[in-house]
């Protein structure tokens, strides 16, 4: 490939081949903030899915949601597990917290039904392996909601790698800082670590961990890992967390995260022969802003922002439409759970650990 032909049509579809024709009908389940917030818009937005069922614990606080986005049914979880409507849906989209992800998602396999889980798949690797084994024995698709790989900017970032434009990547640095409280209150389930599984690493940090890898198509066999939590609402969780990975092509990664500092999030890949610096991947919204150098050639790219959330919902359906099987599918879920188990390891011990 050549730089001056690296932005053209860059908007591409590159994954919708085949012809996509209907819906899917989803049950969303947990209605906190990001549902409300982002999922919800961005699936009556796109193409190829609709909301008809939303599962809450507080069936009659989200009247007002369903009737937005004309969901007909509003069940417990409890109706859910029994099977309430299910002829109401074709697909789950499970946005609760971590912890809960895989009873959501095993029951949902048990009624035939497709499942579009947030990430992490679980809090546990045996745990997430559940959930991939029920959807494999259901024969339904799942999907790990990694949206960063459905977006433009990151599936041109993957092309030019691919290509060489860069040469051999060698260095890949990532970053993804939020402040949780400016946002959350300190009883948020996300400083629970019993429901979220861990703080920043598996909140934040599993953007940059699983775009890189999604990047060099590869998988990382080292890792080094540090914490720190300064107390307070912080105390039983990761508020801080730097990780070290070495990967197959024998690439390093250096990624940051965190709960309390300044919003901000990065990611530049250092090659051989040139540099690629996305500007803000990580927020939901991507600004569609990068820098490539190949050579002595530089160019910079600014394209209209996209919802990345959406382009997730349109990707699901059509995979589930034409029956293609989905990149972020349960075993890149899994991938990424070991590694994240493997740096919480890393940090309580002091150690690099291998990756098998």
């Amino acid at each position: 490939m050549e730089l001056e032909d690296a932005f053209s049509d860059f908007m591409r579809r590159d994954w919708q081949r085949k012809q996509a024709d209907g819906t899917i009908r989803l049950a969303v389940i947990g209605i906190g903030e990001f549902a409300r917030q982002r999922a919800l818009p961005a699936i009556a937005e796109g193409s190829y899915c609709e909301t008809s069922m939303l599962v809450t614990g507080s069936p009659a606080r989200v009247s007002d949601v369903a009737s937005t986005y004309d969901a007909e049914y509003v069940v417990g979880y409890d109706a859910f597990l029994a099977g309430d409507h299910v002829d109401a849906y074709d697909a789950i989209y499970v946005a609760a917290p971590n912890a809960l992800h895989g009873r959501y998602a095993t029951a949902a396999a048990e009624f035939g039904k497709h499942v579009l889980c947030e990430k992490p798949l679980e809090i546990s690797v045996d745990r997430a392996r559940n959930v991939v084994d029920a959807c494999n024995d259901a024969g339904v698709t799942l999907m790990t909601a990694y949206r960063l790989q459905t977006e433009p900017t990151v599936r041109r970032t993957r092309d030019l790698v691919r290509d060489g434009v860069i040469g051999d990547v060698v260095q890949v640095h990532g970053g993804f800082s939020h402040p949780l409280l400016e946002h959350s209150d300190p009883d948020t389930w996300r400083l629970d670590p019993e429901l979220a599984g861990g703080g920043a690493l598996v909140d934040l940090g599993i953007y940059p961990l699983n775009t890189i890898r999604f990047l060099l198509e590869c998988e990382p066999t080292t890792v080094f890992a540090t914490t720190h939590s300064a107390g307070g609402p912080f105390a039983n969780v990761d508020e801080h967390v730097a990780f070290q990975l070495e990967y197959e092509t024998d690439a390093t990664a250096s990624c940051t995260a965190s709960f309390d500092a300044h919003a901000s999030s990065a990611l530049e890949l250092v090659g051989t022969e040139g540099m690629i610096d996305i500007e803000s991947p990580f927020g939901g919204v991507v600004p569609q802003e990068m820098t490539v150098e190949s050579g002595d050639v530089r160019m910079e790219y600014t394209g209209p922002r996209i919802d990345e959330v959406r382009e997730e919902f349109d990707y699901f359906g059509y995979c589930v439409l034409t029956g293609t099987d989905p990149e972020p599918d349960g075993e890149d879920g899994l991938a990424d759970l070991r590694t994240i188990e493997a740096a919480y390891e890393s940090a309580d011990t002091g150690r690099r650990i291998d990756l098998e």
